[in-house]
């Protein structure tokens, strides 16, 4: 068998899993012991795993995470913040993104909220369901400048469309009329459809 013809044909069809794969296999004289059916069903398993690697990490680029090597295998459950190790490992399975659920973290500056919210969202990456993370002051911003360039469709439909959306660090400044109006539209056309997750330093029933 030529083996370089053969990677020079999986690249150019873009099996570079395959490829990989192909080139390692040759190398290895214990290769030469397995059939034909083997030798395919290792090369298929290299190129599904290649793809689902780059899948991954497009996901978690488009993102935008404040900590993107977060991970839920990661968290320290031994620090003071009161952080239910049941309740995160449940969450962490996805299945609230899954049912269009939204999740609420509130807790005081410092407990690590934030690195939270990308952990649960680099999981949600890589289990297959696409993310956009914003800070809640540079999103309204980002909206206000969006309206006066004709971007603001655009940036709606990236807003409403994602599986998961985290709107971070809530609260502290009031909303104006315009800000409360964006975000009414963006909660109102995701409702039902995907998940958001919201994070703030202010206890829930101080936000009316």
């Amino acid at each position: 068998m030529l083996t370089h013809p053969t990677i020079d044909q999986l690249r150019e069809l873009k099996l570079d899993g395959m490829a990989d794969a192909f080139a390692e296999l040759a190398q290895q004289d214990a290769a030469r012991d397995l059939g034909h059916a083997e030798w395919l069903a290792l090369l298929l398993d290299r190129e599904a795993a290649s793809r689902n690697t780059k899948r991954f990490q497009s996901r978690l680029k488009a993102a935008h995470l404040r900590h993107g090597q977060a991970s839920v295998e990661d968290v320290d459950y031994r620090t003071p913040r009161r952080l239910d190790k049941a309740l995160f490992q449940q969450l962490a399975t996805g299945r609230w993104i899954a049912e269009h659920r939204s999740l609420l973290l509130t807790g005081p500056c410092g407990v690590g909220k934030s690195w939270l919210s990308c952990a649960l969202a680099q999981k949600a990456c890589r289990d297959g369901y696409s993310v956009h993370y914003a800070r809640v002051p540079r999103l309204f911003a980002d909206l206000e400048l969006a309206h006066g360039d004709g971007r603001f469709a655009k940036l709606f439909r990236t807003l409403t469309k994602v599986d998961l959306l985290i709107l971070d660090d809530w609260g502290p400044d009031r909303l104006s009329a315009n800000q409360r109006r964006d975000l009414m539209e963006i909660v109102e056309d995701r409702y039902g459809r995907g998940s958001v997750l919201i994070t703030s330093q202010l206890p829930i029933e101080t936000w009316h």
